[in-house]
């Protein structure tokens, strides 16, 4: 099935990602959720249990669908339920399943539209729209850039900061452009924030409108040869 894929991924941890995920799945309710935990069997080089998803990781990806098998009401799966979410998916893998995990997780989606939060998976699949939240360059928590971080810019569709002005977003796309100074990425990217989100929802529902657009078109023309 096609369904447009939205990716929120995060310049480091704590900036918002799941909060803004949510607030997407309430404008789009009828769209799927999917979480992706990345996860080491001695993340610490310690305690193997020291990785909270440590025991839960087997020798191919693990996916977790459905309502009893994601809802926790302490947990970023949970927090997509209460949102409105259509469906939950949990997908908890280690670094080299990555690829074939989230390709088995888009699988599962029935939806015209999915949410996926997650960094490391944009190296491997191509999605209709990346939002990449981050905190200003002065926060502290916004220099432990995430090594997956790079994958999320360079697909990066537009940046999110909450309740930032222009001029706060701006200087985190020009921290941005100097650590990846390789990049690929040569052009200006849309800044939203808690303010401007009616914006954001109003483009990704553009995206969507021409995609569905897209696909019922490509239906009919099948059709007919």
């Amino acid at each position: 099935m096609i369904h447009t894929k939205v990716a929120i991924a995060g310049v480091s941890s704590e900036v918002g990602k799941t909060t803004l995920l949510c607030q997407l799945l309430r404008e789009f309710p009828s769209w799927e959720a999917i979480k992706v935990t990345r996860g080491h069997y001695r993340s610490c080089g310690k305690d193997p249990h020291a990785c909270c998803v440590s025991h839960l990781l087997s020798n191919e990806p693990v996916i977790k669908s459905g309502f009893l098998q994601t809802y926790a009401s302490d947990k970023d799966t949970g927090r997509y339920w209460d949102a409105g979410a259509a469906n939950v998916h949990w997908l908890i893998l280690t670094d080299d399943q990555v690829e074939k995990g989230i390709e088995l997780a888009l699988e599962r989606v029935k939806s015209s539209g999915v949410l996926i939060e997650g960094n490391s998976f944009l190296q491997f699949v191509d999605v209709d729209f990346t939002v990449l939240v981050g905190r200003s360059r002065t926060d502290a928590k916004s220099r432990a850039i995430k090594s997956s971080t790079r994958w999320a810019y360079e697909k990066a569709s537009a940046l999110y900061q909450y309740d930032q002005d222009q001029s706060s977003g701006g200087a985190m796309a020009e921290d941005l452009r100097k650590r990846f100074a390789g990049s690929p990425l040569g052009r200006e990217i849309e800044i939203y924030s808690s303010k401007t989100l009616s914006s954001l929802v109003s483009d990704i529902s553009r995206i969507h409108f021409n995609r569905t657009l897209l696909a019922e078109t490509r239906g009919v023309v099948c059709q007919f040869n």
